[in-house]
């Protein structure tokens, strides 16, 4: 079940009292292009970030892509053990750095994700509200279709998809508290510094593709954190190729969906599971009360499934795994 952790003491910071020091910080593993056109995004948005952190997983030649473009960008380090990224550690070790060099708002933006004109303005003022500010805040985001040969225009992003349905949406200038934490994700959400001392981070047991943001949910949601939708502050994805289920991804589901288990005492993303086991890759075994790898035998061992969370959310689609996962070109 959950794990006991003490939080740090509070931080009065200048989110509450004048002009925040902001940081962007993003994830990349390739996709230089993706991440070319997120900080082109960033140069023409109505506030600039104060730093903008990139966590490099493994990828030497990011500095290149970054260099002698508006914002300036620092690149930390984060080395890939056993070929699985640690999307967990690599969130906390930009954490990390941005707020040992004075940041006390965390924009996180996935590296598909170019923010709109008026994503940090927008998570600024909501941060600044007292009403807000123990809160997750998490902007909306829009799948963009495949792009024209010459690319994506900033101009033309907001004309290309909406928000995506599974999530709240509310309109420029207002914002929704949601009482479902499972519906967290990270392609775009922001948090003061107190409040991420508050949460603890993320959990870095968790390797490869899935289970870390929903369990960061749980966190929050355990710490007396909320979750607040923020509209007028969007978030464009750009479009890369997907598999659904993504078996590629099978075993780092099961290990990091039986690692959240243990935390939680529930099965997460379960639509992937129940996909994976309709095509013979995993079944529950019964006996042992979690999933195994291989088509069912037939026996005492093998029976119903497990119980699903308590919450929805849980399903299979863009919020129940994180697309930095798939990062490589």
């Amino acid at each position: 079940m959950r794990t006991t952790r003490t939080p740090a003491p509070p931080v009065i910071t200048a989110v509450r009292t004048g002009r925040a020091r902001t940081a962007v910080i993003t994830l990349a593993a390739g996709r230089h292009r993706h991440l070319a056109l997120q900080q082109a995004g960033l140069a023409a948005g109505s506030r600039s970030p104060d730093q903008y952190v990139v966590v490099a997983m493994d990828d030497p030649e990011l500095g290149a892509v970054l260099a002698g473009r508006r914002p300036a960008a620092t690149v930390v380090d984060c080395p890939v053990r056993d070929g699985n990224l640690p999307l967990a550690r690599a969130r906390n070790l930009g954490a990390a750095h941005a707020l040992a060099h004075g940041a006390d708002l965390l924009v996180f933006l996935d590296v598909d994700c170019v923010p709109g004109e008026e994503l940090l303005e927008r998570y600024t003022q909501v941060a600044r509200d007292p009403a807000h500010h123990r809160s997750l805040l998490c902007g909306t985001v829009a799948h963009l279709p495949p792009p024209a040969p010459a690319g994506y225009r900033l101009t033309d992003l907001p004309a290309l998809a909406g928000p995506h349905p599974a999530r709240p949406a509310p309109a420029p200038g207002e914002t929704r508290v949601a009482a479902d934490h499972t519906l967290f994700w990270s392609l775009s959400f922001a948090l003061t510094a107190d409040t991420w001392h508050a949460v603890g981070g993320f959990c870095e047991e968790y390797e490869g593709y899935g289970g870390e943001d929903t369990d960061y949910g749980q966190r929050a949601r355990a710490a007396g954190v909320r979750l607040t939708w923020v509209g007028g502050a969007p978030a464009y994805h750009q479009y890369h190729p997907v598999s659904d289920p993504p078996t590629g991804h099978l075993s780092d589901i099961l290990r990091n969906a039986g690692i959240f288990r243990r935390h939680w005492g529930w099965w997460p993303m379960t639509g992937w599971l129940d996909a994976f086991a309709d095509r013979g890759l995993i079944h529950w075994n019964r006996s042992n009360d979690g999933w195994e790898r291989g088509p069912a035998r037939p026996g005492p061992a093998t029976g119903p499934g497990p119980a699903t969370g308590p919450e929805p959310g849980t399903g299979p689609g863009p919020g129940s795994g994180p697309t930095t996962a798939d990062l490589r070109e």
